[in-house]
């Protein structure tokens, strides 16, 4: 081969590697269908190795979307279906530090965590449908932002967060497939299928390199002129669906 044969081939491969995440990608399987998740894994470390130890323990698979906001957010990672209402909490691990560095900007991934609570992440994370930076990037010192979708996974994200949702005891917001409000007014039993699943959550890229090719929108957000407001505010992340009904029910 000539030397600029070579040259162009080189050439290639280095255009064709930049076009790659430079991220530990995580593929989620769902039953509506698939997205990919790129970590930041230099800039939160703990954040990122708490949710690989859900991911690669298997943990995460069988979960379900237990919450749907169109136009704010999707909820997962801690309960699954048992074939009936109400859904089972999955175990966790201890609760970790906050890393709020990034902002919540639409297609970012970020953990939810209880009220007053800063550090008090576990398995339960939410994707952020759009710019959410104004309500939650100093709510509750800051909601930890450790990843982002790509445009064309959002596709994927978009549909789930466009199901139809249903409240029952004990849970608001559920996103359901093949159900209809006909079926809810008649108490017909939920089935599988008719909740969103992650089937499973996979590495499917283990670099780690978590600044190139990827945009990362930095928290600028200013801190609340009420430092007892950093833990309220118009939205709250409970790990429990309970909480959050009491919750709706009380900003009503």
């Amino acid at each position: 081969m000539s030397i600029k044969a070579v040259n162009a081939l080189l050439v290639s491969l280095v255009l064709g590697c930049s076009t790659l995440a430079q991220a530990t990608v995580v593929e989620v399987t769902t039953n509506v269908g698939k997205f990919e998740i790129n970590l930041y894994d230099e800039s939160t470390p703990v954040t990122v190795q708490n949710f690989l130890s859900y991911v690669k323990s298997g943990r995460y698979d069988g979960t379900v979307i237990h919450r749907s906001i169109p136009g704010f957010v999707i909820q997962g990672g801690g309960f699954k279906f048992d074939q009936q209402l109400p859904l089972k909490a999955t175990a966790t691990n201890a609760q970790i530090v906050n890393e709020p560095k990034w902002s919540n900007v639409r297609a970012t991934i970020a953990m939810a965590k209880q009220p007053n609570n800063p550090n008090s992440a576990t398995n339960q994370w939410f994707v952020n449908l759009a710019n959410n930076a104004a309500n939650l990037d100093q709510q509750n010192s800051g909601f930890t932002v450790f990843g982002q979708i790509s445009s064309t996974d959002m596709a994927v994200v978009d549909a789930i967060a466009a199901l139809p949702r249903y409240n029952f005891s004990g849970i608001i917001d559920l996103p359901l497939r093949n159900y209809t409000n006909s079926d809810r007014d008649d108490n017909k039993p939920l089935v599988a299928d008719n909740l969103v699943t992650i089937e499973t959550m996979v590495v499917v890229d283990e670099r780690v390199n978590t600044v190139a090719g990827l945009t990362l929108v930095p928290n600028t957000a200013p801190p609340p002129t009420n430092p007892d407001d950093s833990s309220g505010g118009s939205f709250g992340w409970w790990l429990f669906p309970l909480s959050m009904l009491l919750f709706k029910r009380r900003m009503r």
